[in-house]
């Protein structure tokens, strides 16, 4: 007897079987786990259709959506009937509206012709220098708003209609001739009878915006938009030249 394996006992037909291993056990235990994980969730599945919808609407679901089928486009073209643009609906502002009372402000005294709230020069100097505080914009308190209309200048004109207006102002609408004088030099504003006239010249182009534009067009192309550019030429009257360049557009 001794020797014999009671656990493992010999068969004459047959190899001895196997025992049983740790890494056996955990394999079924790991088998069953993951099956008993996906029978949950088919539970709760199911659980959720029939608590959300109930089992014959959404067997009816399906099948609807399954069989539902998509219309083409030439369905919608083929009509015969004409194409609406009409508005087919009123803004509630179209309606009649009650009396309205249209408040009107009487014309200002003939002094405030040129008078600009936040840019007056006597309300200015009441500042101080330092840092040239006075010149920045000091804009008057609400108990100093003048509650009436600035009259125009004497023999106000209406301005030059588009392009000319880029060249031309009538004097009578700004009469000052203080910058002929103090910027002849680089002939960008002349005045020329009841008119002013604005050559385009400038510091850095003092034979005209456009010579200046026709010398930049033999470095590059400005003509047929394939180059868009930003031009700062650090002067003051550069806007000059950029309704200039309208005209290479």
């Amino acid at each position: 007897m001794a020797g014999f394996n009671f656990l493992n006992p010999y068969h004459s037909i047959g190899k001895p079987s196997k025992p049983l291993t740790a890494t056996t056990t955990f394999s079924f235990k790991k088998t069953y786990s993951l099956a008993f994980v996906l029978f949950l969730c088919l539970l709760s599945y199911l659980f959720g259709v029939w608590q959300h919808d109930g089992w014959s609407t959404g067997l009816a679901l399906s099948t609807t959506t399954s069989t539902t089928t998509c219309k083409t486009i030439t369905e919608g073209l083929s009509s015969s009937k004409p194409l609406d643009y009409e508005s087919h609906h009123t803004a509630s502002s179209d309606k009649a509206a009650p009396h309205e009372v249209v408040e009107t402000y009487p014309l200002c005294h003939v002094k405030y012709g040129e008078y600009t709230p936040c840019e007056d020069p006597k309300r200015s100097l009441k500042f101080k220098r330092d840092r040239l505080i006075y010149r920045e914009r000091h804009c008057p308190k609400k108990e100093e708003l003048l509650k009436c209309r600035i009259p125009a200048p004497y023999g106000y004109k209406n301005p030059f209609s588009w392009p000319r207006s880029r060249d031309l102002a009538w004097f009578a609408n700004v009469p000052h001739k203080e910058l002929t004088v103090e910027k002849a030099v680089q002939n960008w504003i002349r005045y020329e009878g009841d008119k002013f006239r604005f050559p385009g010249g400038g510091t850095m182009f003092p034979n005209g915006a456009d010579a200046y534009i026709d010398d930049i067009g033999e470095l590059i192309n400005l003509r047929d938009g394939s180059i868009r550019t930003a031009l700062d030429t650090g002067c003051g009257v550069r806007i000059l030249l950029h309704l200039h360049l309208l005209t290479s557009n």
